[in-house]
């Protein structure tokens, strides 16, 4: 194919007498003239060796450029930031998760704009990266297509699949004395096998889900494990689509719609998907101009059957839904049940429906069961709302038996003082745990609790002690735990004012979340309540906090779509 690039932002950089200067650094690197004609296309990964979740996206990013060469474009390739959860998980370092996701974002947006080019292949690994990639994609609206690394292959001890949840949790029993050191290390030493992303249906995987499901990936290539040779082909793939994407015109906002933004969130419901998705659904439509905050999120959760038996709530890993088809087969159930639209753009440019046409449900497994036959009539992640949480809050019920709890209050101000408790067993069943002041403001950068959740479902603790935090909870989580509730501490939110020994009921069925006080007394003490100063009074976690919204609108850091006077892709 041959495309014009006298309406492409590479012609500032590319075409012309006063580009000579600009192509002189072509040359430099040894470029052709017929490659300096062609369009420009940016091959984004967030590779780095800070864990397996992103190890192999240069040798995917390699296969992404062979297919855009082989379709006539000029692939210019460029790595971004991650901050990977696993590591950050369980210290100050997490409060960097969160903010990666915004940075990733406006660093791709930075390149590509300094550079000029003319489409892009995005590539992510770990959590945040992919929101990150995606978010990018939508604000510069230029041609794109997402790939996902892969998931990690499952860990397998004793005849059992094991994933880094496990280990998580094997800390809760070594403290409580139910495992030695010697096992614990035999549990770490086999729960992550191979490159690739948690293999349950944590949040790289949630997202990735999400990136078929929006239709900014090709169809299928989120399930293939990171270390199968089949996951080059779809790089190689996704090279060719964007050159195709950028020929026809497809971009990411056409695809980006309210619908698409619906048909993902389905999809994170449907599969038990991580609570931070709450999140990244409203940030990414928040790139396109869309209104879709939590609470509409969690309208959709509410109203979508759970049926993809997947950990951490269930059995399953994600090797083991790709065996069976695949996240398409999700939709695929989810379509027929009438629970998703059809006529949504994928990136192939043919719609959802016209790429699940060839999928057929598979017969004799249970990774997956039909809407008629779900796990539950309700998905597997909910919002909740009350005077403890007038912006909303979120819980993931995928497995829990027990949807209601009433208990006192014990408060912690940090994590690290609320794990401390809990590594000593300073608490008492029926409690309900509350840590505040790890908003986005106030942590800075809404850190994940997963050293202290799986700690305490190590202790032999699901379904008695409940826990909530303006905070946010890993998609690893399981048990009664209740994040993103806002507004936060910080801002002088209720959970700020709360105290040792106030009740508080939730309930998951009715969708709330209250503390036993009433309006006067909530009042007063917030008129007794003073702001707190956290630490980091400089750098990129005080840069954060001054920009940073609520949770509730997806912690964004900028205006969005909705105050663009240009568009990228247009200049």
């Amino acid at each position: 194919m041959a495309i014009d690039k006298s309406k492409l932002p590479s012609r500032y950089v590319s075409v012309g007498p006063e580009s000579a200067p600009h192509r002189s650094y072509y040359y430099a690197m040894g470029m052709t003239d017929a490659e300096i004609a062609q369009p420009f296309v940016g091959v984004a990964t967030c590779w780095n060796e800070a864990a397996p979740c992103n190890i192999a996206l240069m040798r995917q990013a390699q296969a992404v450029k062979k297919g855009v060469k082989a379709t006539k474009g000029t692939p210019r390739e460029f790595c971004t930031i991650t901050v990977t959860d696993g590591i950050a998980m369980g210290h100050a370092g997490m409060k960097s998760s969160l903010v990666s996701r915004d940075l990733i974002a406006d660093s791709v947006e930075l390149t590509m704009r300094g550079h000029c080019y003319d489409a892009l292949v995005g590539l992510a690994g770990c959590d945040k990266s992919l929101p990150g990639m995606m978010m990018a994609m939508v604000r510069l609206d230029v041609p794109a297509v997402f790939m996902y690394g892969g998931s990690i292959l499952p860990g397998r001890l004793r005849g059992k699949d094991i994933t880094v949840q496990d280990v998580f949790e094997a800390v809760g029993q070594h403290s409580a004395g139910a495992i030695d050191d010697a096992e614990l290390h035999e549990i770490e030493c086999h729960a992550c096998p191979s490159a690739g992303s948690c293999g349950g249906q944590f949040t790289a995987n949630t997202m990735a889900c999400v990136s078929e499901a929006i239709g900014l990936a090709l169809p299928g290539s989120a399930g293939a494990p990171a270390p199968y040779e089949s996951r080059d082909a779809y790089a190689e793939a996704s090279g060719e689509a964007v050159m195709n994407a950028l020929e026809k015109g497809i971009r990411p906002r056409r695809i980006v719609t309210r619908k698409a933004l619906e048909n993902a969130a389905r999809v994170v419901a449907a599969t038990g998907g991580s609570t931070n998705a709450g999140l990244h659904l409203p940030a990414i439509a928040n790139e396109a101009g869309i209104d879709f905050d939590l609470h509409e999120v969690a309208r959709i959760f509410r109203e979508t059957p759970y049926i993809a038996d997947l950990k951490p709530g269930g059995k399953y890993v994600a090797k083991d839904l790709f065996e069976v088809g695949g996240v398409q087969v999700v939709m695929k159930a989810l379509l027929d049940g009438g629970f998703l639209d059809g006529d949504c753009l994928s990136v192939s440019g043919r719609t959802i429906g016209d790429e699940l046409e060839a999928v057929r449900f598979p017969e004799d497994q249970d990774v997956v069961r039909t809407t008629t036959k779900p796990l539950s009539t309700t998905g597997g992640v909910v919002g909740l709302k009350g005077n403890l949480a007038p912006e909303g809050a979120i819980v993931k019920i995928a497995g829990m038996d027990v949807l209601k709890f009433t208990g006192p209050a014990r408060v912690f101000d940090c994590e690290e003082a609320a794990f401390e408790a809990v590594q000593k067993r300073q608490y008492k069943e029926g409690e309900v745990i509350v840590i505040r002041y790890e908003g986005p403001k106030g942590g800075p950068g809404m850190r994940e609790m997963l050293s202290t959740t799986a700690a305490l479902y190590g202790q032999g603790t699901g379904g008695k002690v409940a826990l909530i935090t303006d905070g946010r909870f890993s998609g690893a989580t399981r048990g009664f735990c209740i994040g993103h509730v806002g507004p936060e501490a910080a801002v002088g939110g209720p959970i700020g004012l709360l105290e040792d020994g106030d009740m508080i009921t939730i309930d998951a069925e009715a969708g709330t979340i209250d503390v036993d006080l009433g309006a006067d007394e909530l009042e007063a003490r917030r008129a007794a309540w003073t702001p707190r100063q956290h630490d980091y009074q400089s750098g990129a976690l005080w840069r954060y906090a001054q920009t940073v919204g609520s949770a509730e609108k997806g912690a964004v850091t900028h205006p969005g779509g909705k105050a663009e006077t240009h568009v990228f892709a247009e200049i």
